[in-house]
């Protein structure tokens, strides 16, 4: 049982690691004790945009008057919507597992646990068998946070997992945590007819996210019957409701169901990691540019750094990390990682925000327009608004992007390679978008 690099975890992280390391000759075993494509795949990511593409329909339907569509009495059948989560999720599971495999990699479905170092080699034990590996990547992943909420052990409450399998709807939902996961449910159980509540200890929804186009966005769902508690705390729940206090004053929200989203934590425990003495921090593994830990052998990538707990953060992170192994300059940069909100309309942010710059005292500009100076976004957004807004730093650079509109997910990108690449107004500007995109909308704010 020797290899070259063993991979702790299966998902995004994971697959992602074992899959470059197979293709490029090392030889490599990947242990994962649930399911290969970790909580994105099976929990996260790819089930809740299959919920929320079919919660987008349904909003378009309803709407589909405005665009002298006839769209009477539309429904929904959630059976065959969480059918269709399953079955997705099925499929693009089978096809990570398949493609892993084509690259020889050796799959082992058990948990692992790290046994310690011998002989220069590290050794990791699993079902029984002992697997000797001169490097090791532990991709483990994080869990949800459970506060210590007074009455939470005794009611039976969700997180994503549950809201992720339920065969009914509830009549009424209070969303615990108004971050991005917390806003995701909001949107879909909104769509779907349910009564929603939202609180959030922050002034503000979604967290270091862009604070214009957040107030924004929560303006859009107040204006859909989402209510929204800011600046206020959770101080015991009940089976009939939450008990929350604001300024100095408590009230009940009563609701049939509780959803929890506040936040998920690095899952360092039960690994063996302190068999290698490996520095940890506050939130999980001292990583450095290179995603190498304190042991010059082994790697820690995805939500286990607890930097940014992003599937596509961590992938790149695993590609940085088996480019070092196998000695190829690469660095991870975390300037231009793109953060989405996929609410319908879609919030997305890359880059610095002004609330980091005047923390930090860095001066910048901003060019911001709304998405109604595109002719496309017009055309598909009736009586919809948005924003599309530009940083640039003292040089001109392009140094943020945070936009409000469909489809935030899939234009974001565009700003986030400028950045990379360090682009100044001058050089952005010159970047030609076909005419009618919303992309174009880009070229409007560069020029406004």
């Amino acid at each position: 049982m020797n290899f070259d690099i063993a991979i702790i975890g299966g998902g995004p992280a994971g697959y992602t690691a074992a899959e470059r390391a197979g293709a490029n000759g090392l030889k490599a075993v990947l242990f994962e004790k649930k399911a290969i494509g970790g909580v994105c795949l099976n929990e996260g990511c790819i089930p809740t945009k299959t919920l929320l593409y079919s919660a987008k329909i349904l909003d378009n339907i309803k709407s589909a008057s405005k665009y002298g569509i006839s769209s009477e009495s539309p429904s929904f059948d959630l059976t065959k919507i969480m059918n269709r989560k399953d079955k997705t999720v099925k499929m693009l599971t089978g096809g990570v597992k398949m493609t892993v495999n084509s690259y020889g990699v050796t799959i082992v479905e058990k948990e692992a646990y790290i046994e310690g170092e011998k002989g220069g080699l590290i050794h990791i034990s699993c079902d029984g068998e002992t697997y000797q590996v001169k490097y090791l990547l532990v991709c483990t992943g994080s869990d949800t946070v459970i506060p210590p909420i007074p009455g939470l052990s005794d009611i039976k409450y969700w997180t994503s997992r549950e809201a992720l399998e339920i065969k009914e709807l509830p009549e009424s939902l209070v969303i615990i945590g108004g971050g991005v996961i917390g806003m995701e449910f909001a949107s879909f159980f909104n769509s779907m007819g349910v009564k929603v509540s939202v609180v959030e200890m922050m002034p503000e929804i979604l967290g270091a996210m862009d604070k214009e186009t957040s107030a924004m966005l929560r303006s859009e769902y107040a204006k859909r019957g989402v209510t929204f508690y800011l600046n206020t705390k959770v101080v015991e729940v009940k089976p009939t409701g939450v008990v929350i206090e604001k300024g100095g004053k408590n009230s009940t929200i009563e609701a049939e169901k509780i959803l929890l989203s506040v936040g998920r934590k690095a899952n360092i425990a039960n690994v063996g990691l302190d068999k290698l003495s490996v520095e940890l921090h506050r939130n999980g593994v001292q990583v450095d540019e290179h995603l190498q830990t304190s042991h010059p052998r082994v790697y820690a990538c995805g939500d286990i750094t607890g930097y940014s707990l992003l599937a596509h953060t961590a992938i790149r992170e695993a590609e940085v990390a088996i480019n070092h192994i196998l000695g190829v300059d690469d660095r991870m940069n975390y300037d231009c990682i793109p953060g989405v909100v996929y609410t319908n309309p879609e919030v997305a942010g890359v880059g610095k925000t002004e609330e980091e710059l005047i923390k930090q005292g860095i001066p910048y500009r901003v060019m911001k327009l709304p998405m109604v100076y595109s002719g496309r976004f017009v055309a598909e957004n009736e009586q919809s608004t948005g924003i599309c807004k530009l940083i640039q730093d003292e040089f001109g650079r392009i140094i943020g992007c945070h936009m409000l509109g469909n489809p935030a997910s899939e234009l974001i990108v565009i700003a986030g390679i400028a950045i990379q690449k360090g682009y100044t107004v001058e050089e952005f500007q010159k970047s030609v978008f076909p005419h009618p995109t919303v992309g174009e909308i880009y070229h409007e704010v560069l020029f406004s």
